[in-house]
């Protein structure tokens, strides 16, 4: 991984190429195959060796991708629960994860195979902590059932890798995750 750079130009070019490589991603159904580098360049604003200086390869950029939006839903979970009940928060930040399941449905072999099927992944942890957040705190006010394992809920959430966006993927997300809060609560 390259160090992230620290002038102001170039963490601005930088956000710019996520930006833009986030919305191709998304905007090819998460197939980044499909997504020119040069393109992302070109609309990022940068040149195609300033996109290789900040991500040389185009594992490297779907990785940083994949980093800043774990990242993101780790520190999301706390914000939810202080502007939400426990259920809702949970709910909302489910909606988030699936959001970003869209994302990774097209790169999720390339994160796997850089943390080693996710035994290297440095975010696991943080994130099962955020699960485990969020149902902790709707065991302590009632609405989800007690002594959940927030790994347990981590493996019924991976099934939203796996559905194609093109295919009604944000309808079914939906009602997977209806099911899963729905086993989580006390009273469905």
């Amino acid at each position: 991984m390259n160090p992230k750079p620290t002038r102001r130009d170039a963490l601005d070019n930088r956000e710019r190429i996520l930006t833009v490589a986030r919305e191709a991603i998304a905007a090819s159904s998460g197939a980044s195959h499909g997504v020119s580098l040069t393109a992302i360049a070109k609309e990022a604003g940068v040149g195609i060796g300033t996109l290789y200086r900040h991500f040389p390869t185009r594992e490297a950029l779907i990785l940083e991708l994949y980093r800043h939006d774990i990242q993101h839903l780790i520190d999301r979970a706390p914000v939810l629960l202080a502007d939400h009940p426990p259920l809702m928060a949970l709910r909302l930040w489910f909606d988030e994860v699936a959001h970003y399941g869209r994302l990774k449905y097209g790169v999720a072999e390339v994160i796997h195979a850089a943390t080693d099927g996710g035994a290297d992944d440095e975010y696991f942890a943080p994130f099962v902590a955020a699960i485990a957040l969020l149902l902790k705190a709707g065991a302590a006010d009632g609405s989800l059932k007690s002594g959940l394992d927030p790994e347990d809920v981590l493996l019924q959430l991976s099934v939203l890798w796996r559905l194609d966006p093109a295919r009604d993927g944000e309808a079914r997300a939906g009602r997977i995750l209806d099911l899963i809060v729905d086993g989580l609560r006390t009273a469905p």
